[in-house]
């Protein structure tokens, strides 16, 4: 969860580390009582994420410099369009100005390539979710902005739930799962003693074969790694809504809404926290008053 204590340590730790010993430039061309009017534009469209995080980035440079007209988060806005107005001491608003935007333009890129993946399968019921692929200490931002882009959250963290690869059930001694289908029931039963009764446990499987045993230990959530288009349907037919049922790998905006028609619960996303870019915006319409 993307908390106002969060946002104040990260946007102060990129104040410090843009301007450590203050802004030179700003220091040496502005006049110490300037102040400046503008506008957060957006150049190109899509969707807002990140307006406490900008108000932020220009309230902790200058408590001064007051942020109005700010756009709702989910907002789909066109070419042009103001997102925010920006008021205050001149020095303050340029040091912050790259700050803002670094978080505004990646945020607003993760909002905006979510909702076309949610677009792409609307009407399925599947949802579309993010993974713990994301920039390290940004993890919040970046899942805000999935939920912002009407997307969901898989885990959070690794202290969320349970969740068992291949590499997991090696190192329980069950070399091959797709063969030994009794050890991997006992393991993953040793598992589920091992937690709380609340604790989701989610299993990743790569071949049809695999899912019985799976099934049979009573986990709550099955990830299908890989599958095509038919092993996806034929999965999805053979777990019959007992668990939920998780889509992932070769996802993109051109094979999503065929992985949602097969019948799948989830789809989880990488490329949503991996890939996203950055979204042009920029402050525009700039008045200064000396």
């Amino acid at each position: 969860m993307l908390t106002r204590d969060t946002i104040t340590d990260a946007v102060a730790a990129a104040l410090r580390e843009d301007a450590p010993w203050g802004d030179i430039t700003v220091e040496a061309a502005i006049p110490e009582q300037a102040t400046i009017t503008t506008a957060l534009v957006a150049r190109e469209p899509g969707v807002f994420a990140g307006g406490e995080v900008v108000r932020s980035a220009f309230t902790l440079s200058d408590p001064r410099i007051t942020v109005t007209e700010l756009a709702t988060e989910g907002a789909r806005f066109v070419a042009g369009q103001r997102l925010a107005v920006i008021d205050g001491p001149a020095r303050g608003v340029l040091t912050a100005e790259r700050i803002a935007l670094n978080f505004s333009q990646r945020m607003s890129a993760i909002a905006t390539l979510t909702s076309r993946y949610v677009d792409a399968i609307a009407g399925t019921g599947a949802r579309i979710v993010d993974t713990r692929k994301t920039t390290p200490g940004l993890r919040a931002f970046e899942k805000h902005a999935v939920r912002v882009g009407g997307g969901y959250n898989h885990r959070y963290s690794l202290s969320d739930a349970v969740m068992i690869k291949d590499n997991h059930l090696a190192a329980l001694g069950v070399s091959n799962p797709s063969t030994d289908g009794q050890a991997v029931t006992t393991a993953l039963r040793t598992i589920r003693e091992r937690v709380g009764h609340t604790t989701s446990i989610i299993v990743e499987v790569d071949r049809i074969e695999q899912i019985p045993p799976v099934l049979a230990a009573g986990v709550n959530s099955i990830l299908l790694d890989n599958f095509s288009l038919d092993e996806l349907r034929e999965a999805v037919a053979l777990i019959d809504h007992r668990v939920v049922v998780e889509a992932s790998g070769n996802v993109s905006l051109e094979t999503v809404a065929d992985i949602a028609a097969t019948g799948v619960d989830v789809i989880s996303v990488g490329k949503l926290t991996h890939s996203y870019g950055s979204l042009d915006l920029g402050l525009d319409e700039l008045t200064l008053d000396l």
